[in-house]
């Protein structure tokens, strides 16, 4: 979800090139748009538990579009951001691709997108989240149509919480810390454990304070705000406090903490949905009611608030009009209430449009009980940049949480890298 320095640095390097220099993964010899004509889908989901879904729906596109076929390639989501940029700068970019939303207008930026205004991909464009679509915009054009969207929550183990005589889940950091603690005392396990060095993990604490890593529209870097301190002084706090369970820093940390959570030794995590599956396949949940799902703790502006997460399938504007328009049409088919609605049920993950929640949808406690705190969720804003300042913040909460670093002096030398990265903002 999150994408690093360096590659945002290349996008903009890039950004006046693309369209004249690129040319389409499956070849680009102008056809008619009804085909015959085959074109390159790249499939970043998780090769596992949801590739062969989404596998199973491009044949199912095939089967109703016998003039298109259609070569699926899953590449794994951690290259495929800098596989996308290198592809697309030069030659043998895919027709289409499904693109973690904070890539979007960084490669609309680049111009390797093709607006989606009036193609078959936004033929249902009123049904899909308002907020979805805002996050699929730069300057005015649509460059993605939603596929699944995500957020973050309190998950929580609810036999353990009944354990420890906790009868709701609690509504702010505060409340939080006095839980773990109950749970470490009652149920005998850690209570809560919180992704370390993480800056998107550390979203819902600046949220809670009213605050953001930066003022996209007032052009300003917020970072170190005194809001933004405090936020992160709240964040360093529940690696410290009884019944949580210490910073762990290490390349497998995020592994330790679905482990733990899976098992039943630790009580409460904050995540997404993506990975609802791999919790049902844990010892603690083969009661799938028992995993609770609760909107983030509120900071001390009494509001929560979470990051708008997700992909949107993308289509390539180096590719020649035949393939456009083919991918376009598999961008519309992927993206509709009958495809979402299929994935939601194979894969546990959140459809993008409501007539994609259907009885069946809702069965699923995971899905059931993260549609309920959408409303909590925050569009990004619509900065081509901002899904590379996650690594700056990262490696500074890193420090922190360390105590190698003060809250203030790691989130003044982040609000410097910004500076680097955003020029025409101030701090």
């Amino acid at each position: 979800m999150r994408r690093g320095i360096a590659a945002s640095a290349l996008v903009a390097a890039l950004a006046v090139t693309m369209a004249a220099c690129g040319s389409s993964g499956s070849g680009s010899d102008d056809k008619a748009a009804d085909g015959p004509v085959t074109i390159t889908y790249w499939d970043t989901s998780n090769a596992t538990n949801e590739a062969p879904n989404y596998e199973a729906l491009v044949k199912k596109f095939e089967a109703a579009n016998p003039n298109i076929k259609v070569k699926f390639e899953n590449v794994p989501f951690d290259q495929a951001q800098n596989k996308l940029q290198t592809a697309m700068g030069a030659t043998g970019a895919p027709d289409a691709f499904r693109s973690e939303v904070g890539w979007t207008s960084a490669f609309a930026k680049a111009g390797y997108l093709e607006p989606l205004d009036g193609t078959p991909a936004m033929t249902d464009k009123a049904a899909f989240q308002p907020s979805l679509i805002q996050q699929a915009t730069y300057e005015g054009k649509v460059y993605g149509a939603p596929i699944v969207t995500d957020t973050l929550g309190l998950l929580y183990n609810k036999e353990l919480f009944a354990k420890a005589g906790i009868t709701k889940a609690p509504a702010t950091w505060d409340e939080l810390k006095t839980a773990a603690a109950q749970l470490k005392e009652k149920a005998g396990v850690d209570g809560f454990f919180m992704r370390a060095g993480d800056g998107y993990f550390a979203m819902p604490y600046l949220y809670g304070e009213g605050t953001n890593m930066v003022d996209a529209k007032g052009k300003k870097i917020t970072v170190n705000s005194p809001e933004a301190v405090k936020a992160i002084e709240t964040y360093k706090s529940m690696f410290t406090a009884p019944g949580t369970v210490k910073a762990d820093v290490t390349t497998d940390s995020y592994a330790h903490m679905m482990d733990a959570f899976n098992s039943g030794k630790v009580a409460a995590v904050i995540n997404g949905p993506w990975e609802i599956t791999n919790i049902y396949k844990g010892s603690a949940f083969a009661d799938k009611k028992n995993l609770g799902i609760a909107a983030v703790p509120a900071g001390s502006t009494g509001k929560a608030g979470a990051p708008t997460g997700g992909h949107n399938v993308s289509v390539y504007a180096g590719a020649d009009k035949a393939h456009k328009a083919a991918a376009e049409k598999l961008a519309g088919f992927l993206t509709s209430a009958e495809s979402q609605t299929f994935l939601a049920t194979k894969n546990s993950t959140l459809p993008t449009r409501t007539d994609a929640y259907t009885a069946d949808v809702k069965a699923d406690p995971g899905i059931a009980g993260f549609q309920a705190i959408l409303a909590a969720a925050q569009p990004r804003p619509e900065l081509p940049e901002y899904s590379s300042l996650f690594g700056s913040i990262g490696t500074n909460l890193g420090k922190i949480v360390q105590d190698q670093s003060s809250t203030q002096a790691g989130l003044d030398a982040t609000a410097v890298d910004y500076l680097k990265l955003l020029p025409g903002f101030s701090k």
